[in-house]
């Protein structure tokens, strides 16, 4: 699947599917995956169950929240390389090993 991307607009990479999506402003990396058809594992939606929680395998610093405080513990805040996609927005490009919903993933 590819997804067209514009120039001006954030790249997210999905390093397990090895897919490229852009991420709209104002757009969490979770909602820019299901609006290129892909379900990831999530649950709330608002940053605090930590089913979506996943590694950040590059670009970190270009992440900002829609929150405060994620539900990230304060170890993996202090390790870094962890995120919630659905409360990151994307500031630049990232890359997240995150995995699918297994209710919609093929079988």
């Amino acid at each position: 699947m590819t997804t067209p991307i514009p120039p001006s607009e954030p790249v997210l990479t999905l390093t397990r599917l090895g897919l490229r999506l852009p991420v709209a402003p104002g757009q969490s990396l979770l909602e820019a995956a299901r609006a290129a058809g892909i379900r990831l594992r999530s649950s709330c939606r608002n940053g605090t169950c930590r089913a979506c929680l996943c590694r950040v395998t590059a670009g970190e610093a270009n992440l900002r929240y829609r929150i405060d405080w994620p539900g990230l513990s304060p170890e993996e805040r202090a390790e870094g390389g962890w995120t919630l996609p659905c409360v990151a927005l994307a500031e630049g490009d990232v890359a997240i090993d995150a995995t699918l919903d297994p209710r919609t993933a093929p079988r």
